[in-house]
């Protein structure tokens, strides 16, 4: 399948301190100073689970919930040289580790072949629908290829079609319980001057770039989290007679609930697994985004909401920008969250955090910026501007409404700074699981028995 599982202690680490952290040295001229985590996929692509190289930077810490169930990977090389995909996913329920790193393990595969399959056939995706009016709100200027070989609908379909055969594929797979546990996921794929974003669920990818008279760096969010009351998403579940409520302890996280059945209480609105509440609104249809790298763009920074939990998009660029040395960026960003847990929420029980960045220049620029932020420089923030979206996808899933109506959120939180602890005692992915265990093998006998009724019939 190409990419190789890691050992668990691969996903450790205990606490150190920012200082000591920031200078530390590597030896950056050769950018592999640590082979030994690269493994080797699909057409000679490099994947590395952890470490960094050049372009890349990644870390994950254990929370204080359980085991980790955060996962990471980047392929480089990725079905051509030069180019990138990066991926982020956050498991959740009892087995969404399982879940999370077989979809890290597969999904980039998949990702792959369907490249392959569009290049081989012209780019005809018969099987998909990504809904006719997917380009009615784009641009001419955006209606140009999205790389070199591939436009962007076909960067899209390609994703809806090889994330919907990675939710089959955790269907049929009886080891891991995906029925009460699932992942979401946020993946980056950079080709030349090109970054296309998938998303699915509410981790997040966020860009630094530079803006102003001042040169100063400030903080673009890529994509959109997909909550169970954001606009459209919420249309779609209510249709799917799903329920959208909070809890006391929480009133201000809206969850998914269960028709019948005060259960799951999910975070989110997309995901893969979570098979208890796919005929309820959930779906794992991703949205993809585009966007053409300027002159002004340095980084992309892909985290787990256990990050994002704690601190805003511009700490987080800030802090990526200030690092001494590429290798240590996304660590720091994660003790950077953890610290944060502790000071702001110090009831909390700390989530798991993973980070990725990727830099987008081969020579880093962002010396200035340490003695920007010295001086009281203000960065001029556009976090959760749309406007710097050379596009969105519009993509419409059979039960639900077009994702860009998820825009109207944006728009109305687009002066604050998005930080989902704000008055909240504590944030669980899925508060509560179904009465029934192993749902995922009764679902699976239950199909099984109404095929086989359904051939007696036919008899």
């Amino acid at each position: 399948m190409g990419a190789c599982c890691s050992k668990e202690a691969l996903y450790g680490g205990g606490y150190i301190e920012d200082d000591r952290t920031n200078n530390r040295h590597f030896n950056e001229s050769e950018g592999n100073d640590e082979e030994d985590n690269v493994r080797h996929g699909d057409d000679g692509a490099r994947i590395r689970l952890q470490g960094c190289s050049r372009f890349t930077s990644m870390y994950t810490q254990q929370g204080r919930k359980g085991i980790n169930q955060d996962a990471m990977t980047i392929w480089e090389d990725f079905t051509e040289k030069g180019m990138y995909f990066c991926g982020v996913f956050d498991g959740h329920g009892p087995e969404g580790h399982k879940v999370a790193r077989c979809v890290r393990d597969n999904l980039p595969s998949k990702l792959s072949q369907v490249i392959k399959i569009y290049r081989l056939n012209t780019g005809i995706f018969s099987d998909i629908d990504v809904g006719s009016e997917l380009y009615e709100n784009v641009g001419h200027r955006h209606k140009k290829k999205a790389s070199q070989d591939m436009p962007l609908s076909s960067w899209e379909a390609s994703y809806v079609k090889s994330f919907k055969e990675m939710d089959e594929e955790l269907s049929l797979d009886n080891t891991i319980d995906s029925f009460c546990s699932g992942s979401t996921a946020v993946t980056v794929v950079k080709q030349g001057d090109h970054l296309v974003i998938a998303n699915l669920g509410d981790s997040r990818a966020v860009l630094g770039t530079r803006s102003g008279e001042k040169n100063q760096i400030c903080s673009v969010q890529l994509t959109v989290d997909l909550k169970p009351d954001t606009p459209g998403e919420a249309e779609r579940i209510k249709n799917c007679k799903g329920r959208i409520l909070s809890v006391d302890e929480e009133p201000e996280v809206y969850r998914l609930w269960m028709p019948d059945e005060d259960c799951p209480g999910l975070a989110m609105s997309r995901a893969f697994g979570d098979f208890c509440v796919k005929d309820c609104g959930l779906i794992s249809i991703p949205e993809v985004f585009y966007r053409r790298i300027s002159s002004s763009d340095e980084f992309v920074i892909l985290a787990t909401d256990g990050v994002w939990d704690a601190l805003t998009n511009t700490d987080v660029v800030k802090i990526v920008a200030s690092a001494k040395r590429r290798s240590i960026a996304a660590e720091l960003v994660v003790k950077r969250a953890v610290r944060a847990w502790k000071r702001k929420f110090p009831e909390s029980k700390i989530d798991d955090c993973a980070v990725i960045c990727l830099y987008l220049k081969d020579q880093p620029s962002l010396t200035q910026t340490a003695s920007n932020l010295s001086r009281g420089g203000k960065p001029n923030d556009t976090e959760l501007s749309l406007s710097y979206y050379s596009t969105r996808s519009n993509i419409v899933s059979d039960v639900g409404c077009p994702a860009s109506e998820i825009s109207s959120k944006i728009t109305e939180d687009s002066k604050e700074e998005w930080n989902a602890l704000d008055g909240v005692e504590r944030v669980n992915t899925m508060l509560k699981l179904p009465r029934f265990s192993n749902g995922l093998n009764r679902r699976k006998s239950q199909k099984d028995d109404e095929d086989g009724e359904n051939q007696e019939l036919v008899q």
